[in-house]
C-alpha cells in the first residue's frame, strides 16, 4: 500500500520564522502590549491563531484577544500584499517533495495556517500537483487534536499504519500520537529537538537527506505489510 506523508508547513517546509515574529511584534505594538521575545513566539507556532495568541498573552479578555487576532492577520495581509515579500522554502524541501511524489508517496498538508495561507502556499510552483489534500485549523479543531490527520487519511484513503506526520513542533508530534500515526520531527524549525523528543517524536531529522532515509525505511515496511 502506498504510504502517506502529512507535512506541516511553517518551520518544516517553509522558513517563516522572521515573518511570524514580525507579525506578533507589530500586533503587540498595535494593542499597546510589550513586544514579545522570539523564544515566546516560537513556542506557540503550529497552534490555531486564537489559541496561539491566547497562550502568548493569557491575561487578555475575549474582546482584546479578538483585536489581537485581527491585528496579527492585518500585518500578514499587508506583508503578503508587498510584491517583494517572500517566505523561502528550506533547502532540500522541494527536492524531497518531488522525490516522494515520484516514488509513489501520497502527500498531504496539515497546518495551523488559515485557509488563505494554505492557498498562498499551494500557489507555489509545483505544489498544487504534489499534494492530494490540505487541512488547516479553520477546517475544525487545530493541533494537537487529531482531526486534521483523520481528515488527511480519509481524503487519501490511508490508515494510521501507513501514515506518518512530519513537523517541527511538539504540537505536530502530539497530534500525530493522538491520531495513532508515526510522529517525525525536523530540527530546523520552531521547536528544539529536545522539545520534540519530550513530546514523543520517534525521530528528529537534522536534514532533509536524513529525513529521506527514515521515510525510505518506512515505505519499505509499509509496502511489505
Amino acid at each position: 500500500m502506498r504510504p502517506l506523508a502529512v507535512f506541516d508547513i511553517d518551520g518544516t517546509l517553509v522558513d517563516s520564522r522572521a515573518s511570524i515574529f514580525e507579525a506578533a511584534t507589530e500586533a503587540s505594538r498595535a494593542l499597546g502590549l510589550p513586544e514579545p521575545e522570539y523564544d515566546r513566539v516560537r513556542r506557540i507556532v503550529g497552534l490555531s491563531l486564537p489559541v496561539a495568541l491566547r497562550e502568548l498573552e493569557p491575561h487578555l479578555n475575549d474582546a482584546d484577544l479578538a483585536r489581537f487576532v485581527e491585528a496579527f492577520k492585518a500585518v500578514f495581509l499587508r506583508m503578503n500584499s508587498d510584491p517583494d515579500f517572500h517566505e523561502p522554502l528550506y533547502p532540500g524541501a522541494m527536492e524531497t517533495l518531488r522525490r516522494l511524489h515520484r516514488d509513489g508517496w501520497r502527500l498531504a498538508l496539515a497546518t495551523g495556517q488559515s485557509r488563505r495561507g494554505v492557498a498562498r502556499n499551494l500557489a507555489r510552483e509545483g505544489w498544487a500537483d504534489l499534494f492530494i489534500s490540505s487541512h488547516c485549523a479553520e477546517d475544525g479543531p487545530g493541533k494537537p487534536d487529531p482531526a486534521m490527520l483523520h481528515a488527511a487519511m480519509a481524503a487519501c484513503d490511508a490508515c494510521p499504519a501507513t501514515t506518518l506526520m512530519i513537523g517541527d513542533t511538539a504540537h505536530d508530534i502530539q497530534m500525530a500520537i493522538n491520531a495513532g500515526v508515526l510522529p517525525l520531527g525536523v530540527a530546523w524549525g520552531f521547536h528544539t529537538v529536545e522539545e520534540q523528543q519530550a513530546a514523543g517524536a520517534r525521530h528528529v531529522a537534522r536534514s532533509f537527506a536524513e529525513l529521506t532515509v527514515v521515510l525510505d525505511g518506512f515505505a519499505e515496511l509499509t509496502r511489505a505489510a
